[in-house]
């Protein structure tokens, strides 16, 4: 699978609260999306250095994330600060996790992939309104076809479900998985409740659609 430098969104912003995370992959590296108490969104290798637990089944503590294993803590700059088995001792610098450059950007949180470019332009949040984000098992190349969709300057296609105009991101999982992270392009108030239920209801079905077409 080819890994091609550039800026790639990897959750929704409104999905992830001040002081959780989540697990998540990118060409199949496994990262971790956290959050701190204080809003900061942030990308790393989900690895602790100590026995490579996965740092996303950890948990927050204020602007540090805490290794579920043996509990050592990371600084947002990944650093880590604090080792309970030894609460006294002056933690070496080298004991680090790698991290990546991020942005939250047009309700987006995104990763800077192998790139020293500046993220898109920024899309104001109010014009956009949250749908959903959707895991499939299918390559991440055969999502804009579905949405017949056209590129932005914001980094995010455009296209339409369910007949109403949407933005989205595609996320490059795995060879044989990818996911979408959809927002509806408008402001909530264009949108009716039942408009949103189309729109959900689509979402499903493409999923579907897309895997029985990359089974047969």
């Amino acid at each position: 699978m080819n890994e091609t430098p550039g800026w790639y969104a990897l959750a929704l912003s409104a999905d992830l609260d001040p002081g959780t995370s989540t697990g998540t992959r990118l060409f199949g590296n496994e990262l971790v999306v956290w959050r701190d108490q204080a809003g900061a969104a942030h990308i790393w290798e989900d690895r602790c250095p100590h026995r490579g637990m996965r740092l996303s089944f950890g948990f927050v503590r204020g602007d540090h994330i805490a290794c579920l294993y043996h509990g050592w803590q990371y600084d947002t700059a990944g650093q880590c600060r604090y080792i309970p088995a030894h609460p006294d001792l002056e933690v070496s610098p080298m004991i680090r996790t790698r991290t990546y450059r991020s942005v939250e950007r047009s309700g987006l949180i995104w990763v800077a992939w192998e790139t020293e470019s500046d993220p898109p332009p920024e899309t104001a949040a109010e014009s956009l309104t949250v749908l959903r984000s959707l895991t499939l098992d299918v390559p991440a190349a055969s999502l804009p076809d579905a949405f017949a969709v056209t590129e932005g300057a914001d980094g995010l296609l455009r296209g339409t479900l369910a007949g109403l105009p949407v933005r989205l991101a595609v996320q490059p999982l795995a060879p044989a998985q990818s996911a979408a992270h959809i927002l509806l392009d408008g402001p909530s108030d264009a949108f009716t409740s039942a408009d949103r239920a189309r729109a959900a209801h689509a979402c499903a079905a493409l999923r579907s659609a897309l895997e029985m077409r990359a089974a047969s």
